[in-house]
């Protein structure tokens, strides 16, 4: 059965750890304590070393860690052919799939894909990539994805100038009527998280902040959840 990410509260900040920052030698083990710190899902990018400049987890990774958690899988599919790939991480335990309105394939036949598969569907935006581009298929999205750093490697630096797109989207949102969640991915932490929220980011991407924090990840992702006092929504 999936887990539906369209469950997950509107009305506050969710947090979605990724797992690109974990151990991948206790990976099962880092998932478990993110989920017992507060996790709301956890954050899986998938890259093909095409499409990004970064090989990262396949099928097989995603099906050894369905066994070991119960949050919902929020899969990124940073891939250049994501209709081949979806109905792969699909059975391999992806419960939401986002993939980008820049890879080659044509978006409708992929949403049509996601949704074939049993997944809730996102698309997501490189920084160069305008808000319009998603604008003839919001229709049909259940979350849509801000990437606040050129993906590829975690660790790098929050894009402030992404804010404007992102208050951009959350306008499509109000004005679509629909219930869509606006993910932010890139540099979100403690400090920048409020920046990303006022813009109407609902839905925080950490990964070095939580899975690598000074003071433990019960009080990385807290700090991320209290940033719901300056949802814009």
């Amino acid at each position: 059965m999936k887990y539906d990410i369209r469950n997950l509260s509107f009305d506050k900040v969710t947090v979605s750890p990724s797992i690109l920052a974990a151990d991948f030698g206790t990976l099962d083990a880092d998932c478990a304590k993110a989920a017992a710190a507060g996790a709301d899902l956890l954050h899986l990018d998938v890259m093909d070393g095409h499409f990004v400049p970064n090989l990262t987890m396949g099928p097989p990774l995603l099906s050894s860690l369905r066994k070991a958690s119960n949050l919902c899988f929020d899969t990124h599919l940073m891939v250049t052919d994501p209709l081949f790939y979806t109905p792969v991480f699909a059975k391999a335990g992806a419960d939401h799939i986002t993939f980008h309105v820049e890879s080659d394939n044509d978006p409708a036949e992929v949403i049509a894909a996601i949704k074939a598969a049993g997944c809730t569907v996102g698309m997501s935006v490189k920084p160069k990539t305008p808000a319009s581009a998603l604008a003839p298929y919001i229709k049909d999205l259940d979350l849509i994805l801000v990437m606040s750093v050129e993906p590829g490697f975690g660790g790098q630096s929050f894009m402030a100038d992404m804010m404007p797109k992102v208050a951009e989207f959350r306008q499509m949102i109000r004005e679509s009527g629909k219930k869509i969640h606006l993910e932010i991915d890139g540099g979100i932490d403690r400090k920048t998280v409020y920046e990303a929220v006022r813009a109407g980011a609902n839905m925080m991407v950490a990964g070095t902040s939580v899975f690598r924090a000074a003071d433990g990840m019960e009080a990385a992702i807290k700090a991320l959840h209290d940033a719901t006092s300056e949802l814009a929504l």
